[in-house]
């Protein structure tokens, strides 16, 4: 089994798009939090309110975290989508981390990125425009099988 963490932009539906293409392999798939309102308050949510909104985000940061870390550090696939819509640093972060830990890491994002993510997609194994391109990807890997 192959497991994959999919890190990155919570505002579309990559993830799901990679998962039903890769329905009939053998992947175990996992991903931080991605209701929004739920990272950020989880901090508060469990450990208490925070007047200040720096301490607010500092509590949410670290328990998402702990999950990140667990991601990360159990994948052997770590793959990070950078959005169009916002500037994902947590995703910047995570692309790092996996780096660091010497993880296989494919990098999703289109050409209008290409060179703020230069030193990100220098660190990656491969550099992805479309999710269906992650889900042929996991296919060669676990198969030796190309599209079509």
């Amino acid at each position: 089994m192959l497991k994959v963490y999919l890190s990155g932009e919570i505002h579309t539906d990559w993830r799901e798009q990679i998962i039903e293409g890769s329905k009939d392999l053998d992947v175990l798939f996992s991903a931080p939090v991605t209701d929004h309102a739920a990272s950020d308050d989880c901090g508060v949510a469990i450990l208490g309110e925070e007047p200040n909104k720096f301490w607010h985000d500092h509590k949410g940061a670290q328990m998402n975290a702990i999950r990140t870390r667990k991601g990360i550090s159990d994948a052997d696939v770590v793959v990070v989508r950078f959005g169009e819509k916002y500037k994902q640093w947590n995703a910047a972060f995570d692309a790092g981390y996996a780096a660091a830990l010497g993880k296989s890491l494919i990098v999703l994002h289109q050409d209008e990125h290409q060179h703020a993510l230069k030193e990100v997609d220098a660190a990656a194994l491969a550099v992805c425009k479309e999710p269906q391109q992650v889900a042929e990807i996991l296919r060669y890997v676990l198969t030796s099988k190309l599209p079509g």
